[in-house]
């Protein structure tokens, strides 16, 4: 088994012949994206215009303890998440030093709030390539197979928290079905025609998918990861006046999963900039007062962007320490071998 990858394709001409001429310039197409996320801002704004004048003074007073305990956690939430997409590169033969994968995945973090929707894989892709890892079809193969994977289990995460929190509005058939939909597109007899079809323009020949013992492990893995994301909604929460119970850990990290799920099917809003928080303040309501959830809600963007970005800048400083480029070179020697190992 292997992802053989040949010289880079084109499109299908009849495909494209049928996209009208004006849809073929990003120019537009990111002025049409800027445009409908202008008005989605606008409407948000508009809907929590009453709320914001008990969010704003918990804001203001927030407790800096819990706020900085939170912080701490989304930062262990990322470095833990890591090793899911270094699991999977490796699972490819590209073995990578952890900190270039960390670099990678920072990167692309930061590339969501670029408008345009294809910089966060290319942000990865080009961060890798420095590196010596030139195997875009495989990079990118990994980066779908990590937001799937993750996906499903931030669903079943979501899942076991609504039950244990009870009462209040979910959106469980749409997750239901979005459960279902990712879950068949992963299938091995699934996934092996619909990425060859989509890498194909970047020279994948045949694309091979995970064995199915290391796609349940990663899974399981990323069930444990979402959690963290829960803890560290539960001390935002505290840090403006909320009161959360202890057990609502696992239906906050559903709901975190929930808004990343939505943020990167949300293409027009730049790393889903309030599609997220829209999202997660609707479901944080079941545990916790609209003000408080609100409050909340914007603390975790700002705590988000800051550990990216702090992480990124610790990242190039730890390999600028080891001698940079270079020593990261000499680490990543052998990635030619791109078929995934059975475990």
């Amino acid at each position: 088994m292997g992802l053989c990858t040949g010289s880079p394709g084109a499109y299908p001409r009849r495909v494209r012949n049928r996209i009208p001429g004006w849809l073929r310039d990003r120019r537009t197409i990111v002025a049409l994206e800027l445009v409908v996320f202008a008005v989605f801002l606008g409407a948000l704004g508009w809907a929590v215009r009453d709320v914001w004048g008990d969010a704003a003074p918990r804001l203001r007073h927030a407790n800096v303890v819990d706020l900085a305990i939170a912080l701490a956690i989304v930062a262990v939430y990322y470095l833990v998440f890591v090793v899911g997409w270094v699991r999977i590169l490796a699972a490819y033969g590209i073995r990578i030093p952890y900190t270039v994968a960390l670099q990678a995945e920072m990167i692309s973090m930061l590339a969501k709030y670029v408008p345009g929707g294809v910089w966060t894989p290319a942000a990865r892709v080009v961060a890798l390539r420095k590196f010596g890892v030139k195997e875009t079809p495989v990079v990118l193969a990994t980066i779908l197979l990590e937001a799937g994977l993750s996906a499903v289990a931030g669903v079943l995460v979501f899942a076991v928290g609504f039950a244990i929190v009870g009462g209040g509005d979910a959106p469980l058939l749409p997750l239901a079905a979005f459960f279902v939909v990712v879950s068949f597109l992963l299938h091995p007899r699934v996934f092996r025609p619909v990425a060859r079809r989509l890498l194909r323009p970047f020279g994948a020949e045949e694309v091979e998918a995970l064995p199915t013992r290391t796609a349940v492990g990663l899974v399981a893995f990323y069930a444990l990861t979402w959690p963290l994301g829960g803890a560290a909604l539960f001390f935002l929460l505290r840090a403006v006046g909320g009161d959360p119970d202890l057990a609502s850990i696992p239906f906050l990290g559903g709901a975190s999963a929930v808004g990343a799920i939505v943020a990167v099917l949300a293409v027009f809003a730049p790393s889903g900039l309030g599609v997220r928080e829209a999202s997660m303040f609707g479901l944080m309501l079941a545990v916790a007062a609209e003000g408080a959830a609100l409050g909340a809600t914007v603390l975790n963007r700002l705590a988000i962007t800051v550990v990216e970005a702090g992480l990124l800048v610790a990242g190039a400083l730890f390999l600028r320490g080891r001698g940079g480029v270079a020593a990261a070179d000499a680490e990543t020697q052998g990635t030619a071998d791109l078929v995934p190992q059975s475990r």
